[in-house]
């Protein structure tokens, strides 16, 4: 598996989009596809600011396994599930991830929200 597919998956894990992502490290969202397509490679600065925008040392990036985490057998409900107590720590640590920031954005709106109240308020004759 390439480094931008491992990049990929992890974003999807996350629930982030490449917009996101784009932004995050300072670069167009169409440089950063090129990123995930194996088309631009990845230096060692560009894979750290990745790691902090994924919340995963660069070694899990590295060695992550999609396999562990999407089953391509339609087999029996059990072939969904990780194999070990590694990969579900993983994997419940990108679900209490993705509640967090969940709850960021949550504050975030409430936060505009107020402000947009306040300076309505201002103006209010």
């Amino acid at each position: 598996m390439l480094i931008g597919d491992k990049i990929k998956s992890i974003r999807e894990l996350k629930n982030y989009t490449q917009e996101y992502m784009a932004y995050q490290l300072g670069m167009t969202q169409a440089g950063y596809s090129k990123i995930e397509k194996g088309k631009t490679r990845v230096n060692v600065e560009k894979l750290q600011k990745l790691s902090v925008i994924l919340d995963l040392p660069v070694e899990a990036i590295i060695n992550f396994e999609s396999e562990h985490y999407f089953s391509h057998k339609q087999t029996n409900q059990s072939d969904n599930v990780p194999n070990n107590d590694t990969s579900f720590a993983l994997m419940k640590r990108l679900y209490e991830d993705k509640i967090s920031l969940l709850e960021k954005l949550l504050g975030k709106t409430d936060t505009e929200l107020q402000c947009y109240k306040e300076k309505y308020d201002c103006y209010d004759l």
